[in-house]
């Protein structure tokens, strides 16, 4: 048949074929593949494939393919990049599934950072970190070594360490480099803070001192308690210290002139903490800004409202039970929104606006962990044998890292945690420096650094 009369027929039988039920269609159909030979046969068969499987990513828009995408779990896009590039292009480019994927896993997300390829990315930066805290590799160890007696005190901040000793000294050391940075004669130090010009020391000869990093020269010296000074705190702009001691009072001083301005009592134990901070929430007793001292010993914790007049009285007392027998780990948190502390029923959590308990943390396997950091999504805690950590919207522990035999202090100052910010949600930057630190027999300091990521 001539090609002019084949395309007359095609067209013709075309229009016939449209006119016809599916029933008849399908009849045709069959009809005519019951005449095909082998070569049409193939044809049929390699033709198939491309009209049934049709692309719909390719030929959807890319909003319903963004749509259709939010319905897959991480694990599954990924795989879904290797289809093709096409493919891979358009679930790259879809940053709202990556930013949830991130958000699932404890991330903190910036929301001003549209770049899609930036959230896949992370997803897979988090993706190794988070599978590194599950097989317990996400850390690493490491040793300060200089002093010559056992380490009582420790504190941290932006990457230095200060260590106070029974060697009657104080050192500051670099926790990148392990190299000490200032190393100066003290008393005998049972609690250390420092900023980048001073140290403060609460000592077991009953005193406080402050100290001049660059000269070692003692600026002031606050006499008064009758007892060990196991926690110290300051705030330059109040030009305030305050102290808590073994003679179960907390003390408020004048930071420059050094003279006590105000003893308070109230507490039956040893004072093992003193916070000052400003709160961040409104209530009927205190307002955003003002500034508020938390103390704590063996069974209570005491609220005092520092910042609006010296001679205060304590506002709230809090505790986790009437029964003496269930002490208070001597670690507490206070962000100016929540307090936290541990004891042997679990670990509590106060609103700071209402004072009432949010929530308890009861597990097995929680009865003997301490607390060491607090934050939205994780929390540090760790006991005689290891290091946890615990995802807070699951009440879980995703991670734990083995501890060496360290000197556990009651007061709680021989150990600290690091870094803090990460406890908020890691975010693929914060997830570096120091973790934790403790003192060892050999008179040592015991790191625990996160390791790279690899």
């Amino acid at each position: 048949m001539e090609r002019k009369d084949f395309e007359t027929w095609l067209d013709n039988i075309s229009v016939t074929f449209l006119s016809l039920t599916d029933l008849q269609k399908n009849e045709t159909l069959d009809h005519l593949i019951s005449l095909s030979g082998a070569v049409q046969l193939r044809h049929l068969s390699n033709n198939l494939e491309t009209l049934l499987k049709r692309d719909f990513l390719k030929l959807l828009p890319l909003e319903l393919s963004f749509y259709l995408l939010k319905w897959l779990d991480p694990q599954t896009l990924l795989t879904c990049c290797l289809v093709s590039k096409q493919w891979n292009k358009v679930i790259s480019a879809c940053t709202e599934v990556w930013q949830t994927a991130c958000k699932n896993l404890g991330w903190q997300i910036d929301d001003s950072v549209q770049d899609a390829l930036h959230w896949k990315k992370v997803y897979l930066k988090a993706i190794l970190r988070m599978k590194q805290l599950e097989d317990h590799k996400a850390f690493e160890t490491s040793s300060l070594i200089g002093h010559s007696a056992r380490v009582y005190a420790l504190y941290y901040k932006d990457g230095l360490l200060c260590t106070g000793s029974d060697d009657l000294s104080a050192k500051l050391w670099d926790v990148s480099t392990g190299q000490c940075v200032y190393g100066i004669q003290t008393h005998t130090c049972a609690a250390v803070k420092f900023d980048e010009q001073k140290l403060v020391t609460g000592s077991f000869d009953n005193t406080v001192a402050c100290w001049e990093w660059s000269s070692g020269a003692r600026t002031q010296h606050f006499r008064g308690h009758t007892g060990a000074v196991f926690s110290v705190d300051y705030n330059d702009e109040l030009d305030i210290l305050v102290s808590g001691s073994a003679d179960f009072t907390v003390k408020v001083w004048a930071l420059s002139a050094g003279t006590c301005l105000n003893t308070l009592t109230g507490h039956t134990e040893w004072v093992t903490k003193v916070v000052l901070q400003k709160c961040k929430v409104k209530s009927l007793l205190h307002s955003p800004g003002d500034y508020i001292l938390l103390s704590a010993d063996k069974y209570e914790i005491k609220i005092w409202p520092i910042g609006r007049e010296i001679n205060c009285k304590c506002l709230k007392t809090l505790s986790v039970s009437e029964d003496r027998s269930i002490c208070l780990q001597p670690r507490l948190h206070f962000d100016g929104k929540y307090i936290v502390c541990s004891s042997a029923l679990g670990l509590y959590q106060w609103d700071f606006a209402s004072y009432d308990i949010l929530r308890v943390i009861k597990t097995p396997e929680i009865a003997n962990l301490a607390l060491l950091g607090f934050g939205e999504i994780f929390a540090l805690l760790f006991d005689n044998r290891y290091l946890y950590i615990m995802d807070l919207r699951t009440e879980s522990l995703i991670s734990r890292w083995p501890l060496p035999e360290y000197r556990k202090s009651k007061r709680g100052s021989s150990f600290l945690a690091g870094e803090a910010s990460w406890l908020n949600g890691l975010d693929g930057h914060n997830d570096t420096g120091l973790v934790f630190a403790t003192s060892m027999p050999d008179h040592s300091i015991h790191l625990v650094l996160w390791k790279e990521h690899g």
